[in-house]
């Protein structure tokens, strides 16, 4: 009697479904052990559990991970992953061509006692001076209205804090007014009644 089919969706009973699990990685790398013996393939399987944990299978004519995805790559001309040492050396590249420039723009601003300098370029160092200038004191203005406004802000907490404390004050203060206005008004009206 041979096996019905079964219909293909998530098995809901976790230790069913881990069951499955072993059982069918078992057979998929017994395929793909086979394949790559029979047909002389390279293969790699990469397969991750629900748990994340890693199980691999690697054709025995394929020397390491690393030379496969090299392979692949260059067959499908994609990038599986990078160099890390390509990134930091491209960052590097960015950073020093960033420090070149700053460097080149701090010499034009600077004034050498022993340079002859033309008037047109004395103009434009100061120009670019001035607009220096300019950022400079747009960022400390900036900085200076951002602390303005925090202070402001503690300022006006502390006022609402002291107007909070001030209406607490008063609300007990009233409270014991009526108090000792409804004393004196019951001795009052006992001294009229002649109760004393």
């Amino acid at each position: 009697m041979g096996r019905g089919r079964s219909e293909i969706k998530r098995i809901e009973n976790p230790t069913q479904r881990q069951s499955t699990f072993y059982k069918r990685r078992d057979g998929l790398f017994k395929k793909a052990r086979e394949l790559a013996v029979l047909c002389d393939a390279d293969l790699l399987l990469l397969l991750f559990s629900a748990s994340g944990k890693l199980y691999h299978f690697l054709s025995p004519t394929v020397p390491n991970v690393k030379e496969f995805v090299e392979r692949y790559e260059a067959t499908t001309h994609t990038k599986v992953w990078t160099d890390i040492r390509q990134e930091r050396r491209a960052e590097l590249d960015k950073v020093g061509s960033m420090c070149d420039l700053l460097e080149k723009q701090l010499r034009f601003m600077t004034v050498d006692d022993g340079e002859q300098y033309t008037v047109p370029s004395l103009e434009v160092l100061e120009h670019n001076l001035e607009a220096a200038m300019r950022k400079v004191r747009s960022e400390k203005d900036r900085k200076i209205g951002g602390e303005i406004t925090f202070l402001q802000n503690i300022i006006r907490g502390r006022q609402e804090e002291r107007y909070g404390l001030c209406d607490k004050i008063a609300h007990a203060q009233t409270l014991k007014d009526v108090e000792c206005g409804s004393t004196s008004l019951s001795n009052g009206l006992d001294l009229k009644l002649g109760f004393n």
